[in-house]
């Protein structure tokens, strides 16, 4: 299958870096494609602006934009990584969903309503974040991530999410929970697609 994988993590040496090379290494060893868009080292600009939306009804998608929406509409899977930082997405993977997945190309609406312009593709997304998980299961905010992330960008636009990973405590632990957090990745990958 052709994947790819839309990264935000700043730091090379992050456990999120590990999740990425661990979940590309397990994809590629089954014969997958991969793609991954480093969006810190592409330097992705996340700033919807007036001149994008302009630009887009004008039926003239910025090169950015209209690089990434390529990739998007090439895969058959969809990834995201990304650390859960303020309880949310990192400022330049919101910036990525605001402008790639852009009304008329990820969705639009119809008669019924919304249109799911990306039906027929399958997601992923994996987080980390420093919060114990079971304080964020009894708070609810794991629900919640997974709700905004699952349901409100990828079930929006048509996305089949089949799994969400999220790490908790990360910062906290020893060598051997950070590496049954990477063997739970590479399960997931390989038995998932």
């Amino acid at each position: 299958m052709k994947h790819l994988i839309v990264y935000a993590h700043p730091h090379a040496d992050s456990l999120n870096n590990a999740i990425l090379n661990t979940a590309v290494e397990a994809l590629e060893a089954q014969g997958h494609e991969v793609v991954v868009r480093d969006l810190y080292k592409l330097g992705f600009q996340p700033v919807l602006t007036e001149a994008d939306t302009a630009s887009m009804r004008a039926g003239q998608t910025p090169q950015d934009i209209a690089t990434e929406q390529q990739f998007v509409t090439d895969a058959e899977v969809i990834t995201f990584i990304y650390p859960i930082w303020w309880t949310g997405l990192p400022a330049i993977m919101k910036g990525y969903v605001d402008r790639v997945f852009a009304y008329g190309f990820a969705y639009a609406a119809g008669e019924a309503g919304i249109e799911k312009l990306l039906t027929g593709k399958k997601g992923l997304i994996i987080n980390t974040h420093g919060t114990p998980s079971e304080i964020y299961d009894q708070i609810g905010m794991t629900a919640g991530l997974k709700i905004t992330s699952d349901v409100g960008i990828f079930d929006f636009v048509g996305i089949e999410a089949v799994d969400h990973l999220l790490f908790g405590s990360i910062g906290y632990l020893n060598a051997p929970a950070y590496q049954a957090m990477l063997d739970q990745v590479k399960q997931t990958v390989t038995t998932k697609f």
